[in-house]
């Protein structure tokens, strides 16, 4: 049985998840294409600039709902110069968006 600890963790972690912007970013360094319904790609890295554009949301909400991502472990950053560059953390992240969007695009 799973105790109420990681039970609270697990809900806590879905509903990070669970907002249309972060998962537009978590799709977007999956390397999804929003303007076609295909399969995900390899997960990518994406600067702030470019997560922006492919999000289509300001920079200012981006950042912020790229900190919550961070903060929950879905994204991680590295520094190259002054780019910040963003990838999903693990291949946990990835594997649990695919099943997400193949069991809504199964209809």
């Amino acid at each position: 049985m799973i105790d109420e600890i990681t039970l609270a963790n697990m809900a806590d972690m879905l509903s990070i998840a669970s907002d249309q912007t972060r998962l537009k970013i978590l799709l977007c360094l999956l390397g999804e294409n929003f303007a076609e319904e295909t399969s995900p790609k390899e997960p990518i890295e994406r600067n702030v600039n470019e997560i922006v554009a492919a999000v289509g949301a300001s920079q200012s909400l981006v950042s912020h709902q790229l900190k919550i991502l961070k903060d929950a472990d879905l994204v991680q950053a590295r520094r190259d110069g002054r780019q910040v560059f963003y990838s999903l953390s693990d291949i946990h992240v990835q594997k649990l968006i695919e099943v997400v969007l193949e069991h809504v695009l199964e209809k």
